[in-house]
């Protein structure tokens, strides 16, 4: 079992930058891969972006390209999400989820039902 646990969230105008952490703890010793999903109210959960467990492999959603960084700590057993030029339509509830991979594996993985952890979130909201 992995418990994760999501920090950095906040009030932010548009345009701002906000960086997000997530803490696991647990079963750190295997291997995981990492990824970040938002859910706005009254819509689904969506994928963010994702990060293998070497952290060497990284992908994103079309809406967060660019301005959005994923980066993981395995020594610290952290993943982070610096998000810069926020948007009102980035406003949602972030996620963080890990799942079991094997150790050495490139893949990332973007869908909700790929991921067997997942924190509590954290409330972004952009807004003037």
């Amino acid at each position: 079992q992995v418990q994760l646990v999501e920090s950095g969230g906040g009030l932010v105008q548009p345009g701002g930058s906000l960086r997000l952490s997530c803490a696991a703890s647990g079963r750190t010793g295997s291997c995981y891969a990492m990824g970040w999903f938002r859910q706005a109210v009254g819509k689904e959960r969506e994928f963010v972006t994702a990060i293998n467990w070497s952290g060497d492999r990284t992908y994103y959603a079309d809406s967060v390209k660019g301005r959005f960084t994923i980066s993981r700590d395995n020594a610290q057993n952290t993943v982070a999400l610096q998000m810069n030029n926020l948007k009102p339509e980035d406003t949602a509830a972030y996620y963080c989820a890990a799942r079991n991979t094997y150790c050495g594996v490139t893949d990332y993985y973007t869908k909700v039902a790929e991921y067997a952890y997942w924190g509590q979130g954290t409330q972004v909201t952009v807004s003037s």
